[in-house]
């Protein structure tokens, strides 16, 4: 039996696409082992938001050569798609994918087998036009599941690459989003996330007025499921139709992640965000005025070309008037091929250091008074992993929490919120559900 390894780089989707990709190995007769282990074929999924992942991602790819330099090494997603030559270029890969085609990844790895040379199979993306929907035939080993139901960009926001390696909007079927739904939830997940490149944008190809409205509707009233959540999606792509769902429907989680990325109307336009601070504002109070009890958390850029201090501190003051619940800090880094990468007024990296070092510190004190509102209560957690005696999992809230009680991962408990601990909130078992 043939063994392969993975490794994934970046977002929740590229963790998705590795699952099916494991499944499709599986299905052939593979045997998966882990990425430190001598493997006969080693597959790199890779990330390409920063220059930093690509700079990874060529790392790893060298580290698994010395594993063992007779393996087979496929390359995929955002770094081979942008850049095939600089992949090909790198002694040991064998076959090199970009973001689509995947479903054949099997067949490459076994003709690179029988043949020498290198298997490219990297095509011009932004002639993509369907989503390649391919089966989970092995289930995630997790216990929450992701679940793709979306690929592309068209934002074109001025620091990101992506738009240029996963190509134009493509959604999957809203038949095959409930058939692989009901597949995870009877191979025992309770919690399924949504995501896609472009969450909210799903559904705008079918030119039929379908919606992510619809696709969670699709999803919500399967028997066993627990709960439905989604991952990063524009605050502007939010209907209120699909707000009222999240409000209504209990198994949808009152969480969600709108990336803002700067709290500066100059920087905002710099970055083409396609919004101001006001529409932003108004954005984030409808959501809180539809749904009560909403946890909202984003995404910040920090060091922008041409964010000035005065900048940075109108985006601080911004950033704590919304009052968000959890704030993903980042350090604007360079991405060759982006606008942004040319503009001047380049930040040093000393003054974004010492910004991101601020923003944190808010976003600690942010976090902090968004839990001590729960202490007290009692919370339905989802638990998800156990080091050192301790259990932690989420709420629906994404408030992460933490009990030495007895439980079981995969399940489901009633837990009260009794202090602050670590990044979140530790708690007391009252009961399984």
């Amino acid at each position: 039996m043939s063994t392969v390894a993975f490794i994934t780089l970046g977002c929740k989707v590229n963790q998705f696409e590795t699952e099916t990709m494991e499944g499709l190995f599986k299905k052939q007769g593979y045997e998966l082992v882990p990425a430190t282990e001598q493997a006969d074929v080693y597959v790199i999924n890779t990330c390409s938001v920063t220059s930093f992942g690509d700079k990874k991602s060529r790392q790893l790819i060298r580290r698994v050569r010395r594993l063992n330099e007779k393996a087979i090494i496929a390359v995929t997603g955002c770094y081979s798609q942008a850049a095939p030559e600089q992949v090909k270029a790198i002694e040991g890969v064998r076959v090199v994918l970009g973001t689509k085609d995947r479903a054949h990844i099997v067949d490459y790895v076994e003709r690179a087998m029988a043949t020498d040379g290198i298997i490219d199979r990297v095509d011009d993306i932004m002639q993509a036009r369907e989503f390649e929907d391919i089966p989970l035939y092995e289930m995630p080993a997790r216990t929450r599941a992701f679940l793709k139901i979306q690929e592309g960009c068209t934002n074109f926001c001025s620091y990101c690459i992506i738009p240029f390696t996963r190509g134009p909007l493509r959604s999957r079927q809203l038949a095959s989003v409930r058939a692989e739904a009901q597949k995870l939830v009877d191979n025992g997940f309770k919690e399924i996330v949504l995501t896609g490149i472009h969450l909210g944008a799903y559904g705008k190809d079918f030119k039929d007025g379908t919606s992510l409205y619809d696709a969670a509707k699709a999803i919500l009233d399967l028997p066993g499921l627990r709960r439905l959540r989604l991952s990063s999606l524009e605050s502007i792509e939010l209907s209120d139709e699909l707000l009222e769902l999240i409000k209504s429907h209990p198994k949808f989680s009152h969480h969600l992640h709108l990336p803002l990325q700067a709290g500066s109307d100059e920087v905002l336009k710099k970055m083409n965000r396609h919004y101001n601070r006001d529409e932003f504002t108004a954005l984030v109070e409808n959501v809180r005025s539809k749904v009560p009890g909403v946890a909202i958390s984003t995404d910040i850029i920090v060091g922008f070309p041409g964010e000035t201090e005065e900048m940075f501190a109108e985006s601080l003051d911004y950033i704590r008037k919304l009052g968000f619940a959890r704030v993903h800090v980042f350090p604007y880094s360079p991405r060759t091929g982006t606008p942004a990468a040319k503009m001047p007024d380049q930040i040093s990296e000393p003054i974004k250091k010492e910004r991101v070092h601020r923003l944190q510190q808010l976003a600690e004190e942010m976090a902090n008074d968004f839990h001590k509102h729960y202490l007290g209560t009692v919370q339905e957690v989802l638990f998800e992993t156990n080091e050192h005696g301790l259990t932690d999992g989420l709420t629906d809230t994404y408030i992460r929490v933490y009990t030495d009680d007895e439980v079981k991962t995969g399940e489901i408990y009633k837990v009260k919120l009794e202090k602050l601990y670590k990044d979140g909130v530790y708690g007391k078992l009252i009961g399984h559900l």
